[in-house]
């Protein structure tokens, strides 16, 4: 009888109480579409019931794509899987995922072009929303992986990736697939590093099985970076790195700038005017096939070095140093690429930065 009611118990329990986990680093759940809509929630490839693709919230256009499928002379290919989702005009998906309030997350996710439309993706996290530009692709496969972060103003969010293009065509939108998550630790400045994050070890999740990195897009500020610390100051985006599929000179991420002067990035770092400081950071390539002559242009204040680097595509690093003297009391520094550069396949490319070092130096004695 005591035996009976434990039981009893141990069931109630189980049946009141819920606890959500916060979610764990990588795929959202189907995040790769795997999971898919039922033939009768189909018409041909377009979805017809909102909630037929698991864990997933359909609104508008919405097709459900296989690997191999054709879009007239195209073959469709997809890098997670076998299966995506196309999200035709004003077509959106979205997704709710209990989160630590108050954390910061980065959400990746691969995208593809269809068609020859300058498409843009608007991915939000109430309160918070941002559009991704497609125009430009940097990779040879046809996909690019897309970086966006958030703050978490609530323990339950709703991600959303939606297509506010409206064409001719209602199925000439992206193809969408393999969308994650990575929480983010914003990094401190120390006294051995007066700018945040100078190594790039803390970014956005780099899916397992792309081989394309991961695009920060451009005009991305630092209060909701995917790159905690830094900015994307510039007109095209930068890729973030990871030594499993590339070559990076220190630890086991960097950031290739792959938009010669229009992509930068930067940092505004607290120094001491008048006094004397030493950037240091090693210029790479990523072992891509991208070769030829290369030039990082680094900023620091007032004060600026340009360093070239002859690449070999085969990877390799160098170590370069920029001394000034602070003139106020917050310095901005800034990489850019002064070269716009193409590697054997025909994707956009370009020098590596990683191991970013801002240090106070005495200044050297007069005899």
């Amino acid at each position: 009888m005591e035996m009976l009611a434990i039981t009893l118990l141990l069931v109630l329990l189980s049946a009141t109480c819920h606890v959500s986990l916060a979610f764990i680093d990588g795929l959202l759940p189907n995040g790769d579409f795997e999971k898919g809509p039922m033939a009768s929630q189909m018409k041909g490839t377009v979805v017809t019931d909102r909630h037929a693709i698991p864990k997933w919230e359909l609104s508008g256009y919405v097709e459900y794509i296989k690997s191999g499928q054709k879009q007239g002379d195209m073959l469709l290919v997809v890098p997670e899987g076998i299966h995506a989702v196309r999200l035709g005009n004003e077509a959106s998906i979205k997704q709710k995922v209990m989160v630590n309030k108050g954390m910061y997350y980065a959400i990746t996710f691969s995208a593809a072009r269809t068609c020859a439309q300058e498409e843009s993706l608007n991915v939000s996290v109430a309160p918070d929303s941002g559009v991704l530009p497609m125009q430009t692709l940097y990779s040879s496969s046809g996909w690019d992986s897309y970086a966006w972060a958030f703050q978490a103003d609530y323990p339950e969010v709703e991600i959303r990736i939606h297509n506010p293009g409206v064409v001719d065509d209602a199925a000439c939108g992206p193809l969408i697939d393999a969308i994650a998550m990575r929480t983010l630790y914003p990094p401190k400045a120390t006294n051995k590093n007066l700018l945040k994050n100078g190594d790039f070890e803390e970014g956005p999740y780099v899916i397992p099985n792309t081989t394309w990195g991961v695009l920060i897009p451009p005009n991305i500020e630092d209060d909701h970076s995917p790159l905690p610390g830094w900015m994307v100051e510039s007109l095209k985006a930068v890729k973030y790195i990871d030594s499993h599929h590339f070559t990076v000179p220190v630890g086991k991420r960097g950031v290739e700038l792959v938009g010669g002067k229009e992509s930068a990035i930067a940092q505004v770092a607290r120094t001491v005017p008048g006094k004397v400081y030493a950037l240091t950071f090693a210029v790479g390539d990523s072992s891509n096939s991208c070769q030829g002559s290369m030039i990082v242009e680094a900023y620091a204040g007032k004060a600026s070095l340009k360093v070239p680097y002859e690449s070999q595509g085969k990877g390799g690093s160098k170590r370069a140093v920029l001394r000034f003297v602070a003139v106020s009391m917050r310095t901005r520094v800034m990489f850019l690429s002064t070269y716009y550069t193409m590697s054997s396949d025909g994707s956009l490319c370009g020098p590596v930065i990683d191991d970013v070092k801002l240090l106070g130096v005495r200044r050297p004695r007069r005899s």
